[in-house]
């Protein structure tokens, strides 16, 4: 018989090391091996961080300088809604205040 040589047992070294981490992190759903029994709780956390990072980021609208607020509060005939703090709870009713 012959020695094997250096690289082949090195190979077989680090395949030894590297499958079972590579087993272990991919783990087929459904299946029932002891891999899946020991991650089935990370599971689940790891699918809700997923759909957090997959959910559409909703955009802020863009700030109107003050020429484009005026500009739409003529066309609307509306106050824009920052100036409501000023003014006393008992006029709103009078007010058409833009909505936001």
């Amino acid at each position: 018989m012959q020695k094997p040589s250096r690289l082949v047992l090195a190979a077989s070294a680090a395949a030894l090391v590297l499958l079972p981490a590579v087993a272990l992190a991919q783990d087929a759903p459904g299946g029932s091996t002891a891999a899946t029994a020991t991650s089935s709780t990370a599971a689940p956390e790891a699918a809700a961080a997923e759909k957090e990072k997959a959910a559409p980021k909703k955009k802020k609208p863009a700030k109107m300088t003050r020429q484009q607020e005026i500009d739409r509060s003529i066309d609307r005939g509306t106050v824009p809604a920052r100036y409501r703090s000023s003014v006393p709870k008992e006029y709103h009713q009078y007010i058409p205040f833009d909505k936001r």
